[in-house]
């Protein structure tokens, strides 16, 4: 089993001592986003857990757990996004200095081949324009030249769940926008020749109809090949029937709730109301099975759950 950590929040940014918890006491509850009765109890015990795998964007709190998740003989990697966005866009992030130097500490210690940096989303605005992204991504990548081997890219996806928070951007000018196909191919050619110097290499996510005229492969971030090149494990290669239909990850169980995440992303489609999640944090207890309230399972973790899309 797959353990995603978490495509709903981040749980090394914010709840990095509530994992460890959970890693302890072997398991953890997680309630279906969409019937919140039925409570599945997933283990996280080391013989049940092939590789986790972390979304964040900033590690530092977990940076003091590692060694003892290796000493219990846990294999995981970090998908780590890192940009540079205004405060607009991205509130709360990291300064991207604190960011990178992180991203550093972390790669060092766990080493690079398990430390995939994630340019994503890239959003077209006023304030973000092709120019602004083509700069941002080549200091970035040489930033971090030596300290990670691949980069995911992807285009921002303007969720329902967004569209009240862009609005309020576009009343204070800050308009967002689709570029010109040429001006995007432009900022796909950089990004492309950037990373080739930096010796990463380039993937998209979740993209319908590739990038660059095909130039950039699609990739996968739980990919059951890195998995096998990096841990020797030949884990699930069925696709995520949870994801959307451009996804190309491999299924996992993600330990992680929505409307969690304080970081305050314009453009997330996992936080409806920050205040929701300002509020959760604030009554979030570390020794709880799950990640916010007192779930106790209902179901075992082999129980389906609903497929509708996360994504809707």
């Amino acid at each position: 089993m797959i353990i995603s950590a978490s495509r709903r929040t981040d749980i090394p940014g914010f709840y990095a001592e509530w994992f460890m918890n959970r890693i302890r006491e072997g398991y953890c509850t997680v309630p279906n986003p969409f019937n919140a009765k039925q409570v599945s109890r997933i283990s996280l015990r080391p013989r049940d857990v092939d590789v986790i795998v972390f979304w964040t964007r900033y590690a530092g709190p977990m940076l003091p757990y590692l060694q003892e998740l290796d000493s219990r003989g846990f294999r995981y990697y970090f998908l780590y996004t890192l940009m540079n966005n205004p405060r607009e866009l991205d509130p709360k992030s990291p300064n991207h200095q604190k960011a990178i130097e992180t991203f550093r500490r972390l790669s060092d210690s766990v080493g690079r081949e398990k430390v995939v940096w994630r340019y994503d989303p890239i959003v077209f605005s006023s304030i973000t324009d092709s120019d602004f992204h083509e700069a941002a991504f080549e200091r970035l990548a040489e930033a971090l030249r030596g300290y990670t081997q691949r980069c995911i890219i992807s285009v921002v996806d303007m969720y329902r769940k967004a569209s009240a928070r862009l609005r309020i951007l576009e009343k204070s000018g800050i308009h967002i926008h689709e570029p010109r196909a040429y001006v995007f191919d432009r900022l796909m050619k950089t990004i492309i020749k950037a990373a080739r110097e930096n010796k990463m290499a380039l993937q998209s996510c979740a993209e319908e109809a590739g990038v660059c005229s095909g130039k950039i492969p699609p990739g996968k971030c739980i990919d059951d090949k890195l998995i096998q090149d990096v841990f020797g494990l030949d884990v699930t290669h069925r696709t995520d029937p949870s994801q959307r239909s451009a996804c190309g990850c491999v299924a996992s169980r993600d330990i992680g709730m929505y409307h969690t995440c304080r970081f305050g992303c314009v453009y997330c489609y996992a936080t409806a109301s920050f205040e929701r999640a300002r509020e959760r944090y604030q009554h979030h207890d570390p020794t709880s099975p799950s990640l916010t309230g007192r779930f106790e399972a209902t179901t075992s973790q082999k129980k389906k759950t609903s497929q509708r899309s996360l994504f809707e």
